[in-house]
């Protein structure tokens, strides 16, 4: 099922950055798509059921050296997310040094929630600019709205395989 759902996405973001849709017909398509992604489920679980729930040492739960934790994933949902909603709305976005392993940084334990906070804030603000581009800055934008809802679906989705391993899953 998770191949299908990032296939099905990823069809959608080339279907998006085509010339055959206007960005009328794509506008409510994306938003909806980042919507799932964040806090409506609907064919997969969202971010916020992902994380909901955790405690914060659940949340930091490592099975071995090279897994993220969920903390670390959803670290890294911070750092990509953040640099998209300010880019959108047209805020300096800090240069990046290309070392993507940097955005997966571990959190104390006891920082959990504030972090998933803001990581609901942030998809909260994607939504709202989303909603509001024309559609001359939605054909800007739409490759980039596909990707990040993707990005979002398949990290979730490792978050959700780490609760259904160690039994946290409902």
């Amino acid at each position: 099922m998770k191949k299908l759902t990032f296939l099905g996405l990823m069809l959608f973001a080339c279907l998006c950055t085509s010339q055959q849709l206007k960005a009328q017909e794509v506008q409510p398509l994306l938003e909806q798509n980042i919507v799932f992604s964040h806090n409506q489920e609907n064919w997969f679980p969202p971010i916020s059921v992902a994380v909901d729930g955790l405690t914060d040492e659940q949340a930091s739960f490592k099975g071995n050296s090279v897994d993220h934790s969920i903390a670390e994933l959803v670290s890294h949902l911070v750092f990509w997310n953040e640099r998209m909603l300010k880019a959108m709305k047209g805020e300096e976005v800090p240069q990046f040094d290309g070392n993507n392993d940097a955005t997966f940084t571990a959190y104390s334990e006891d920082d959990f929630g504030e972090l998933a906070g803001r990581l609901d804030q942030i998809l909260t603000g994607i939504e709202e600019v989303s909603r509001d581009l024309n559609p001359e800055q939605m054909k800007g934008w739409a490759a980039t709205l596909a990707n990040i809802a993707s990005h979002n679906a398949y990290h979730t989705g490792q978050m959700v395989f780490i609760r259904k391993q160690n039994g946290w899953w409902r």
